[in-house]
């Protein structure tokens, strides 16, 4: 992160930190100002029109599975509602979504009509609803005439558990997640340390014992 954005962001969070103690003014046009752009970068600062409200604070969302940022936000707007009776047009909160809360926000404005999950940390797979590795075992698997359980899968990534819900032998990458290492079957090593010929070994070493 550049030294703009490092103080833009710290001005935002002191005046939240306030806001969540008591109702102040908050001008976010001068917030976003404080901390301009460097020359040849252009920030997108038309959201700040859209934060109307009287009373405004800024929350921090780093994880999905924390939920801490959209949990403070509706207590925060629960308290302005009843213990001081503003309106809930007052109020205005904005959510700042670092890499592992994008993929909730994105699934929770996707609904039922598609899938976010992400398939690395600079990527987000989105895909039609029932369409994933894990169908796609399945696919391969009535294309075969086989089992799914005669499938191995390699993974380590949040995208790949799909498929090792479905996979006989499921296969996590020694850099993988640790929700991916917890439901493979089988563990291999890092991507840097020739972990798909590995997962190889450990594959040959099913067929042999199987």
């Amino acid at each position: 992160m550049d030294t703009t954005r490092r103080d833009f962001l710290g001005t935002m969070a002191m005046n939240a930190a306030m806001l969540g103690a008591m109702p102040l003014s908050f001008d976010l046009a001068t917030a976003a100002a404080v901390a301009a752009p460097a020359q040849g970068e252009k920030w997108d600062l038309t959201w700040v029109n859209r934060v109307t409200g009287k009373h405004k604070a800024v929350f921090d969302v780093p994880e999905v599975d924390s939920g801490y940022g959209v949990w403070r936000a509706t207590i925060w707007g629960k308290q302005y509602q009843e213990v001081m009776g503003v309106s809930p047009k007052d109020l205005s909160a904005v959510l700042v979504l670092r890499h592992n809360g994008i993929t909730l926000a994105m699934q929770q404005a996707l609904g039922t009509l598609a899938t976010a999950v992400r398939s690395q940390s600079y990527y987000l797979d989105v895909t039609p609803p029932g369409c994933d590795k894990g169908t796609f075992v399945e696919s391969i698997a009535r294309l075969l005439n086989i089992s799914t359980d005669a499938v191995a899968t390699i993974g380590d990534m949040q995208n790949d558990l799909a498929m090792f819900r479905k996979s006989g032998v499921s296969i996590a990458m020694g850099n993988a997640t640790d929700d991916v290492k917890s439901l493979a079957t089988h563990i291999t090593r890092s991507n840097e340390d020739e972990g798909f010929a590995g997962a190889v070994d450990i594959i040959l070493q099913q067929i042999k014992s199987g």
